[in-house]
């Protein structure tokens, strides 16, 4: 999240991926807090290497601020208990690297800011996250897997047409995002309103309590189709979302680019994005 637009991807974007060699493998992930008896995790080849060392042995465990459909939202039905864009991502990762994948609720304050990597509560945050300077002082990133715009959303036949007429307005966005950036530097004259969640910001509209959000497209997007609601407007940000693991975790991103570029070249990537995204 940067948050924000989409593909929140912005480009709501929030992004894609080399050989780790043994050497790097086989280092304690600093960002995970863990022991030296590491995990044996496959390359991106699938031959076995040994040395990533996860903060639960053998498993994977991935924070994500849910919900944000359509990249995670809750599912009682799914193994994980989660899904979503971001969720079978990393499913697909955590598969890769002959691990089990755990997941667990987190603000994306925590995420964003470092503060539940660095307290070892997961090995890596998969969250809409985009990719931004700022961020990367305090946390180390996947290359990019998914390109973001940022949106306005406003009840179906609303004087809002564009981020022009927010003056004087209520719009909501999501604390600690790059949508509440987006928001404040061209929104001129807006009341704008920070909300911890997409769930309370999209509660907000609903009873009236602010008069638009501006965040990520795809999650935009997912309002819409709820219906009663309608993206007026996109921001293309250049945005993209990265995969954000604990400053100098080298081993675990070089690990992860790995599988992200052999899911670009087997294909796998397009049919977990086309699920979520196809307009076919």
């Amino acid at each position: 999240m940067s948050s924000s637009t989409h593909p929140r991807a912005r480009g709501i974007v929030r992004s894609s991926f080399a050989l780790v060699s043994t050497l790097a493998l086989a280092t304690v992930l600093t960002a995970c807090g863990g022991s030296d008896d590491g995990d044996s995790a496959k390359d991106g080849s699938g031959s076995s290497a040994t040395g990533l060392t996860t903060i639960s042995s053998g498993t994977l465990t991935v924070c994500s601020d849910v919900p944000y459909p359509p990249f995670e939202d809750f599912d009682e039905t799914a193994e994980s208990g989660f899904k979503g864009f971001d969720i079978d991502i990393v499913q697909k990762i955590a598969d890769g690297l002959d691990l089990k994948l755990a997941v667990k609720d987190s603000s994306f304050d925590a995420l964003q800011s470092g503060q539940a990597l660095n307290a070892g509560q997961c090995d890596m945050a998969a969250s809409a996250m985009t990719i931004t300077d700022e961020r990367k002082a305090a946390l180390d990133f996947s290359d990019g897997y998914y390109d973001s715009e940022q949106s306005l959303l406003v009840p179906e036949g609303s004087d809002i047409t564009s981020i022009d007429d927010l003056d004087g307005k209520k719009v909501g966005v999501q604390q600690g995002t790059t949508g509440k950036s987006y928001t404040e530097e061209n929104a001129s004259g807006a009341d704008i309103i920070s909300f911890p969640s997409d769930a309370e910001m999209f509660q907000a509209i609903k009873a009236g309590q602010v008069d638009a959000l501006l965040q990520d497209l795809p999650v935009n997007l997912d309002h819409q189709k709820a219906g009663g609601f309608e993206v007026v407007e996109t921001y293309k940000t250049d945005e993209q979302y990265g995969l954000a693991m604990k400053k100098g975790n080298t081993a675990l991103v070089d690990a992860v680019d790995e599988q992200l570029s052999t899911m670009r070249d087997d294909g796998s990537y397009d049919e977990i994005y086309n699920t979520y995204f196809s307009t076919e």
